[in-house]
């Protein structure tokens, strides 16, 4: 698992280096949150936390979107090793999502109106998986690897992946405040202002 040090970073311009600090930063965010809530930390904020954990990195991922394309400084891929192993996270989340964790969403919204069926547990923990493969660049001082990679993996997979998540941790957040029964929403606001 990579560290927050970076070994032997290479030398890139000021405004890279701050976007793959900031990068890092935030993906290393969204795996902490993504570990507590599959851990069942904290059940009941469960959704709003990857709510806001999955808007954020969404908003890390437009940032990647919208400059020029990242130009690794090799031209190969070091070998990293085994990939990360996101089978006991993806059984965590969807353990704790048991009833919420399946959505339908549109496969491309671009091309085909085709529905698929997807996971939150496992759409989260790919984009996990893809973050990770990012920090271990970074980690090893390879910061352009890394932003070519969460760049190139944010267009290619994961941004859509966190998207629908986003969008179905949406839907939850509101069908829950929405749908509940006046009468205990009432209850649940009077006992809250007499405390």
């Amino acid at each position: 698992m990579p560290t927050d040090d970076v070994t032997d970073a290479e030398v890139v311009d000021d405004d890279l280096a701050q976007l793959g600090e900031e990068t890092a930063h935030e993906a290393r965010q969204f795996l902490a949150v993504l570990r507590a809530v599959g851990a069942g930390e904290s059940p009941d904020q469960a959704i709003p936390l990857l709510l806001l954990a999955t808007s954020q990195i969404l908003v890390t991922g437009a940032r990647l979107g919208a400059i020029t394309d990242v130009v690794p400084a090799e031209q190969f891929e070091a070998d990293l090793g085994s990939d990360f192993d996101v089978e006991k996270l993806r059984d965590g989340l969807a353990a704790l999502l048991t009833g919420l964790d399946e959505y339908v969403e549109v496969i491309d919204p671009l091309t085909t109106p085709e529905l698929t069926s997807s996971t939150l547990s496992g759409e989260l923990t790919e984009v996990a998986s893809a973050l990770v493969h990012g920090l271990r660049h970074y980690a090893e001082g390879r910061i352009s690897e890394a932003l070519w990679w969460w760049q190139f993996s944010y267009l290619s997979d994961w941004g859509s992946r966190a998207a629908g998540a986003l969008r179905a941790l949406q839907s939850i957040i509101g069908h829950i405040r929405l749908d509940a029964d006046e009468e205990a929403v009432s209850e649940a606001e009077f006992d809250a202002l007499h405390r």
